[in-house]
């Protein structure tokens, strides 16, 4: 989700979530996982979901569905569409929504280029790369306001504090340059 709204473009404030279920059976149904993920954006991310589109859910999801809506509030409840890939109806949100010449034909849409790893891979690292510059930039912005010296401070009493202080303030920020290669 995070990555999702730092890649939102300008003044768009949502998101649309497409949620594939392909493949999907009964054991993929878990009620607890269901309930965090439903606070989590409810708590959280209010008002980022714009949309959840559940796209060709299997009959076995319905009465789990029914279930579940009574953890959403009524607001984020009318924000879920089922979408089916044999619903003339429903395939227009699809439509609506998207661009069909860029969405897979695995929900509907007539992109049919091969997934690439490798290019997967270098947007991965660039998100992680966008999002540790966001982290370190805050960090920064907050160890200033507290006048706690950042780890860019020269000297080793310096780099020894910020180390301390890191570990006090209970930051850890992901260093993209060491992430695992794919």
């Amino acid at each position: 989700m995070e990555n999702a709204v730092l890649n939102l473009p300008p003044l768009q404030e949502q998101v649309v979530w497409l949620v594939d279920f392909h493949g999907f059976n009964l054991s993929n149904v878990s009620f607890k996982i269901t309930r965090e993920i439903s606070h989590i954006l409810q708590k959280y991310y209010p008002q980022r979901l714009g949309l959840a589109i559940m796209y060709d859910a299997p009959g076995i999801f319905q009465p789990f569905f029914a279930m579940v809506k009574v953890l959403l509030e009524s607001e984020s409840y009318k924000k879920v569409k089922f979408v089916y890939s044999n619903d003339q109806n429903t395939k227009k949100i699809m439509e609506g929504l998207f661009d069909m010449d860029q969405l897979e034909p695995a929900f509907g849409g007539k992109n049919d280029t091969e997934f690439d790893m490798n290019k997967y891979a270098k947007r991965m690292k660039e998100e992680d790369n966008k999002m540790h510059s966001l982290w370190t930039r805050t960090n920064s912005l907050s160890l200033a306001s507290l006048n706690i010296p950042s780890s860019d401070s020269t000297g080793s009493e310096a780099d020894s504090d910020a180390s301390n202080n890191e570990k006090t303030l209970g930051s850890s920020i992901p260093n993209p340059e060491k992430s695992l290669e794919v």
